[in-house]
């Protein structure tokens, strides 16, 4: 930590324990943290940093100071307030506001430890550095490059400028679910037509074999000697990748296409390299948050990192953020993070008491005392209550113990009143807070529904291994959990993880539910509390970081060099006017005409009438579109609907936009 003032180098001192201690706890708990450099700066530094996603040194460009306006006036006229900002490297660089409390930079720091750990581990931020992101000198040689390029004299800076806004546009069209590679290699890896032609005359076989082997389309398209086959071969995602390799320049002077410089080449690949590091925290959003929510109040509340006279202020500060309105990806995370927790508990407890003597799946909420399994879950006073004067009590051989903490302890190294935790192992501190038995949770055994009892028993074969419920849960193992979030937090992304744990249990108990416009009534009203609906429009949001999903569909389309991209329609239409703004920046990045298939959903006014008079929704009709800009005009036709029915939806139909979608 540093700071060039009395008051930020007094606030560092004060918060090296802090960091040091929360570093432990998390690593106690089973957190595995990058290492996490910690720095104490002002309120306009901190939103410079905010502007800069987190970063010290960014490229130079205008929407920069847009962000640093906006974080001012938020804070000056909405109230709110930034308290930290980490960013995804090794190590990670946490930033803490000089002016928050202590209870605050607790919060913040136990915070940034579990991002820190969630960073490191899950499997989608691998996908873009195996090893270890580099981030912020990998941000500031782009920094640097671009800058060179708007002070070269031969350069105009404006055009610089104009580029990468063309550029930013589509900078989440990228294929986000493969791992990264340079634009130059992904181009290398598509052969050239001339070359798939040789290749299918060396092959030397039958039309009969080529007919099993390629789609008759594709051949019949070959065959056609004054076309080109389209390409790709197939639906390109990478738009960002597909424009470096084939993309032009128009040239105003000549009315042509023309090759890209060096410079707008360099920087296009630049801006494609920044999407796809920030892509991961895009896709995991919830996740990231959620995760970060769970073990900062594991931490803060239930561990009492916040210390007695700062808990109140922490409690009434995450309640702020847990209770802000709208889609609140700390609250929605959290809770799913700790469904996930008690499901997996529950799913072991009923497991163990299953195979009590005449328990079945059938009787299970008739026969099980649950006041008797509430008792036994409870955690063993050893490792519930410590304190100085207790440590005698500790057995050093118990796995829950860490005999060398306890040592230390003993010795009045360790200050146990304060930190208890550092003789307790992770073992120990699973059975300490063990979900099932937190007031919040009483009650969630005894909720579990025959259809899981039913599939939790389909293969139980030894079923009579117990006699009471003492004897069934007497080596529970309370790490079930908790091994199991770790399982899931290496693996998934915001989509995967809404779609396997969003459940009708989660969406009753939390109370989530979906809404829409309604036509009849002209306002908007609770529509459905089904998970499956919810579950839709919460993936509808997350899916391509809730952007419309752009393909390129031909490079060469209608044998002109133009350029056709689809939209993947999921029943949200596009804001035809903003797609029309973005083709005008595609064209200068393709540098000759570009199209958009599309579709659209149309209500007449007579149909709202009717349904209204029947009391139901009208029925939308969907149509194809086609939108062209070559330049100078935008055209927009129709089109049958053979030529869009590859992008339509299948079973999702909801006609609120993005900005609209609650839980």
């Amino acid at each position: 930590m540093t700071g060039d003032d009395y008051e930020t180098r007094n606030v560092a001192a004060q918060l090296a324990e802090p960091v040091r201690e929360a570093n432990a706890l998390a690593r106690k708990l089973g957190l595995e943290p990058y290492p996490v450099n910690y720095w104490v700066i002002d309120y306009d530094e901190m939103n410079a940093l905010i502007a800069y996603d987190g970063f010290q040194t960014r490229y130079p460009h205008w929407r920069w100071g847009m962000k640093y306006e906006q974080q001012q006036k938020q804070t000056q006229f909405l109230g709110g307030k930034a308290f930290e900002i980490v960013n995804n490297d090794n190590p990670s660089n946490a930033f803490l506001q000089v002016s928050n409390s202590m209870a605050d930079q607790k919060a913040v720091i136990t915070h940034v430890e579990a991002h820190a750990d969630f960073f490191r581990n899950n499997r989608w931020f691998r996908l873009f550095a195996e090893t270890q992101p580099n981030a912020a000198a990998m941000l500031a040689r782009h920094a640097e490059t671009i800058g060179e390029y708007m002070a070269d004299s031969d350069i105009d800076r404006s055009e610089v400028e104009a580029w990468i806004d063309s550029i930013l546009c589509l900078e989440d069209n990228i294929d986000q679910h493969r791992p990264f590679r340079s634009a130059s290699y992904r181009a290398s890896r598509l052969p050239d037509e001339e070359d798939i032609d040789e290749r299918l005359k060396s092959l030397n076989i039958s039309e009969e074999v080529l007919h099993e082997v390629f789609d008759e389309e594709w051949l019949e398209a070959r065959r056609k000697g004054d076309e080109t086959p389209t390409f790709p071969p197939e639906p390109e995602k990478d738009v960002l990748a597909f424009l470096w390799s084939y993309g032009k320049q128009f040239d105003e002077e000549s009315g042509k296409a023309r090759d890209m410089e060096e410079w707008q080449r360099d920087v296009l690949e630049i801006l494609r390299r920044e999407s796809y590091y920030f892509a991961p925290q895009k896709m995991t959003k919830i996740m990231n948050e959620g995760w970060a929510a769970y073990w900062e109040s594991m931490m803060m509340g239930e561990e009492h990192f916040a210390g007695a006279d700062e808990f109140i202020s922490y409690a009434d500060h995450q309640a702020k953020v847990l209770g802000s309105p709208g889609l609140n990806p700390y609250k929605l995370g959290k809770e799913l993070w700790e469904y996930v927790e008690n499901t997996t508990n529950r799913a072991m407890v009923a497991e163990r008491l299953l195979r009590i003597e005449d328990v079945t799946w059938r009787n299970f909420h008739d026969v099980i005392d649950f006041d008797a399994v509430m008792e036994s879950l409870q955690p063993d006073a050893m490792v519930d209550s410590i304190r100085r004067e207790t440590l005698s009590n500790l057995d050093p051989d118990d796995p829950r113990i860490d005999a060398d903490a306890l040592e230390l302890a003993k010795a009045g190294e360790i200050d146990v009143d304060d930190y208890p935790w550092k003789v307790l192992t992770f073992e120990g501190l699973a059975e300490r807070h063990f979900s099932l038995v937190k007031h919040q949770n009483q009650g969630f055994i005894k909720r579990i529904t025959q259809e899981e009892l039913e599939r939790l028993s389909r293969y139980m074969f030894d079923d009579a291994q117990y006699a009471t419920v003492g004897e069934a849960l007497s080596e529970v193992d309370f790490t079930k959990g908790w091994d199991r979030m770790f399982e899931i937090r290496e693996s998934h992304n915001d989509v995967t993880f809404l779609d396997e744990f969003l459940t009708q249990e989660f969406v009753d108990e939390n109370h989530y539910f979906t809404y829409e416009y309604v036509q009849t009534t002209r306002d908007f009203r609770v529509t459905s509390v089904d998970y499956r609906d919810v579950k839709k429009k919460l993936m509808l949001q997350f899916t391509n970081f809730g952007r419309p999903t752009i393909l390129v569909l031909d490079g060469n389309y209608n044998n002109r060099n133009e350029l056709l991209l689809g939209h993947r329609y999921n029943g949200v239409m596009l804001d035809l006017e903003q797609a029309t703004q973005v083709l005008e920046r595609v064209f200068d990045l393709w540098g000759r005409p570009v199209s958009l298939k599309t579709i659209i959903k149309e209500v007449d006014d007579h149909a709202i009438e009717v349904a209204r008079r029947r009391d139901r929704e009208p029925e939308p009709e969907e149509r194809g579109k086609l939108i062209r800009y070559d330049g100078e005009t935008v055209s927009v036709e129709d089109l049958p609907w053979e030529e869009v029915e590859a992008i339509a939806a299948d079973d999702v139909d909801y006609d609120t936009k993005p900005k609209e979608w609650l839980a």
